[in-house]
């Protein structure tokens, strides 16, 4: 008989990789059942459940019963005792922010408009106070803030964590926004652009799983586009890939607040979508527009139909170039439903290489109005240490 060349050391180091693995995924899914957790790690269920319930005893992680497919199964979470995250995401006219546990799951939720033109210290003051009161109000310690995901409705640059283009969101320029947060909370920021966070969301938990290269296109008061691959954002160089919105889409167009001329965003962005109806209509909002959308108002509709055609030729430009093989449509404007969405599939398909496919699959995002704050809450999760992961705690909780 050959001897086994495995020794207890050898044995040991695999047990805290398979260990590694599960944690590694469990964090990116937030909840998954033991039987995800042996098809997305390759493990047998046999192993599956021994590290399960090891990581179970020590408090690591909760699990609890479910149901999938009409079968009972075990959904297994990270523990809340590991810390808390939150998220933040700062558009032009509101913000959201809220308090989430290791597993991804919203505790406490904070929305409120914004005013035009909003300052930045002002408002990196309010989302500081934001958090240390939801914190308080799930009884919590601050103390157990490990670290915050930040979106911003404007590229970043990723060497200074400052808004690339000055006037992209005027009373932000100049701020480095982790930093001054970081200073304010006094733990780990990260910070993105909003559409970015809204891509990760959607491509790990929404309508992109599965698929890969995934671009999300936010369509609302402005208009962006998040790249990702393989559930990871793509920045390009220096962080401004994807910034759709400020795509020249008619060289002889009106003047965009960035300073360029026929950017989308000034030709079909909601600024430019209710100007145009001012002098039949009055002073609509966004979501008046919607709904007379909704309601087969004429002229409403052609807004958006015209909106939607420069829209896709922009998005056109995005698929022929970068070919992804699902793009997700999130934003206030989603909520017009088919009037919006089967017309920008028809314009884009116009836009795009013919014959490569039959048709680009566009879908409308599954997330809704929290999709940014779930991609800021993964992108924080992706970031900081928990205490207990992979190596630290956790191994000496299970020794």
């Amino acid at each position: 008989m050959v001897a086994s060349t495995v020794t207890f050391g050898s044995q040991s180091s695999l047990r805290e990789a398979n260990r590694g693995r599960i944690l590694e995924v469990i964090r990116k899914f937030g909840a998954i059942t033991q039987v995800e957790l042996a098809d997305a790690t390759g493990l047998s269920p046999g192993t599956i459940s021994v590290i399960v319930k090891e990581l179970h005893e020590a408090g690591v992680i909760t699990t609890k019963p479910t149901s999938r497919n009409g079968r009972r199964a075990v959904l297994v979470t990270l523990s809340r005792r590991l810390g808390l995250v939150a998220g933040v995401v700062i558009g032009r006219r509101d913000m959201r922010v809220g308090l989430a546990s290791p597993a991804g799951e919203i505790l406490a939720e904070q929305h409120l408009p914004l005013g035009n033109q909003h300052r930045g210290d002002t408002g990196l003051d309010r989302v500081a106070l934001f958090v240390t009161d939801m914190v308080e109000r799930i009884g919590a310690n601050r103390e157990e803030l490990l670290g915050v995901g930040c979106g911003i409705a404007a590229p970043i640059d990723r060497a200074t964590g400052m808004i690339c283009s000055p006037g992209l969101m005027r009373g932000w320029d100049d701020i480095p926004i982790g930093q001054s947060l970081q200073s304010r909370m006094g733990v780990p920021v990260v910070v993105d652009n909003s559409a970015n966070l809204g891509c990760l969301a959607e491509s790990r938990l929404g309508a992109g799983q599965g698929a890969s290269p995934v671009a999300y296109l936010s369509v609302g008061h402005g208009i962006g586009l998040g790249l990702s691959v393989d559930n990871q954002i793509f920045h390009g160089f220096s962080g401004t890939a994807g910034e759709i919105g400020h795509m020249c889409v008619d060289e002889n167009g009106p003047i965009c607040y960035c300073g360029n001329r026929g950017c989308l965003e000034a030709i079909a962005g909601s600024t430019a979508m209710l100007e145009s109806l001012r002098l039949t209509h009055g002073n609509l909002s966004l979501a008046d527009l919607i709904r007379q959308t909704q309601d087969g108002d004429i002229a409403c509709r052609r807004v958006i139909d015209d909106a939607t055609r420069y829209i896709a030729i922009a998005l056109g430009a995005v698929c022929n170039l970068l070919d992804p093989q699902r793009v997700v449509v999130g934003g206030p404007l989603v909520d017009v439903g088919q009037p919006f969405l089967d017309p920008l599939t028809a314009y884009t398909a116009r836009f795009t290489l013919p014959g490569a496919r039959p048709t680009i699959e566009i879908l409308p995002g599954r997330l809704g109005e929290r999709c940014e704050l779930l991609g800021a809450i993964a992108y924080a999760l992706d970031t900081v240490h928990l205490p207990g992961d992979l190596e630290g705690v956790t191994l000496h909780a299970l020794s």
